[in-house]
C-alpha cells in the first residue's frame, strides 16, 4: 500500500505532509492508543473518506496492529492515531487494547526473554 506513486515523488518526497492528513491536529480520541492494541474494521466506507481512511479500512480487514498499520501506511504513528481515532469516533473500526484480553507479561518472563537475547 506505502507503493502508491501518487503520493510520493523519488526527488521531492511525499507531496502531502502528515501533518496537513489531519489537519494540523496533534490530538484526538485515538492518543491512548497503545502500538500493540489491534485494529479491525467493522463498517462499510462512507464515500466522504479520505485515501488514508481507506487504506485504513481495507488493511484493517483482518486484525492488525496500531503500529503494523503506521508502518503499512508509511505514515508516523501519531498521525495514524489521530486518523483512527477520527475512525473510532464514526463507528468504522474496533480497537482491541493488549491489556483488555487479559493480564500483562509477567516481569520474570520479560528477564529470561532478555537474558535469552543477550545469550545470542
Amino acid at each position: 500500500m506505502s507503493d502508491s506513486p501518487q503520493w510520493f515523488d523519488e526527488e521531492a518526497g511525499p507531496f502531502v505532509r502528515p501533518y496537513a492528513l489531519i489537519r494540523g491536529r496533534t490530538r484526538s480520541s485515538g492518543d491512548a492508543f497503545d502500538l500493540v492494541a489491534t485494529v479491525r474494521a467493522i463498517g462499510d466506507a462512507p464515500g466522504e473518506l479520505g485515501p488514508e481512511h481507506q487504506l485504513i479500512l481495507r488493511a484493517a480487514r483482518s486484525p492488525i496492529s496500531v503500529a503494523d498499520l503506521a508502518v503499512e501506511l508509511d505514515l508516523p504513528v501519531g498521525v495514524v492515531r489521530v486518523l483512527l481515532g477520527d475512525m473510532r469516533d464514526h463507528g468504522l473500526i474496533s480497537v482491541t487494547s493488549p491489556s483488555a484480553g487479559g493480564t500483562r507479561t509477567n516481569e520474570r518472563i520479560l528477564k529470561e526473554v532478555i537474558n535469552g537475547l543477550r545469550a545470542l
